[in-house]
């Protein structure tokens, strides 16, 4: 998993509340278990027209949020089903960080298994970061995961709890698959230890 310490990217407004995971990513796209490739279906009934053409008003259809990496957004971003396709949809189209004044348990706690940094602010926070991702002309927010802040263009920094140990797996680009890891040494010498004791197993 890709490590996340700073970010400095564009920032998209998503103003809509209790955006879903069929939102995210529909149903039919799910048939797959790879992790890339589903960035072209994010968000695709409100990207594209059943035609397949882009949908024009929609924020990602546009410059300069085509590379956005940073999301602000409404209310209970990531409610609906528990896809973690969702996630994977996000990284895999660029973006790294999601803020919103809630989300949901399941969605983000998957963000956290797939080096994506959601972050909870206040509404008042929220309106004032959304009103900073709506100007063209410097849409540009900067999260420090170590700081535990995010600057605005004009300066101002809005500061954010995170819990210690996700921290820690965002800064050390640490999965589930890596925290095991990390105990391989202990693996193996367990794994050595019952060969010789029982080694009918």
């Amino acid at each position: 998993m890709k490590k996340f310490d700073q970010l400095a990217g564009v920032a998209a407004p998503l103003n809509i509340l209790n955006i879903d995971t069929d939102m995210i990513i529909p149903k039919q796209f799910l048939k797959t278990i790879k992790r890339s490739g589903l960035g072209a279906n994010l968000f695709d009934e409100m990207r594209f027209t059943q035609d397949g053409e882009e949908i024009a008003d929609f924020v990602l259809n546009r410059e300069p949020y085509r590379g956005a990496e940073i999301i602000v957004a409404g209310d209970n971003f990531g409610c609906g089903s528990s896809r973690e396709h969702a996630p994977w949809a996000l990284l895999d189209f660029g973006i790294r960080c999601v803020i919103s004044t809630s989300f949901a348990d399941i969605f983000y706690n998957n963000c956290f298994k797939n080096g994506i940094l959601p972050i909870t602010v206040s509404a008042d926070e929220r309106d004032a970061l959304m009103a900073d991702a709506a100007d063209v002309e410097n849409p540009e927010l900067s999260i420090d995961l170590v700081k535990q802040t995010i600057r605005r263009p004009n300066g101002v920094e809005v500061s954010f709890e995170i819990d210690p140990f996700r921290k820690k797996c965002l800064l050390e680009g640490l999965d589930d698959i890596g925290l095991t890891m990390e105990k391989s040494g202990s693996i193996d010498s367990f794994e050595a230890t019952r060969s010789e004791e029982k080694p009918w197993l």
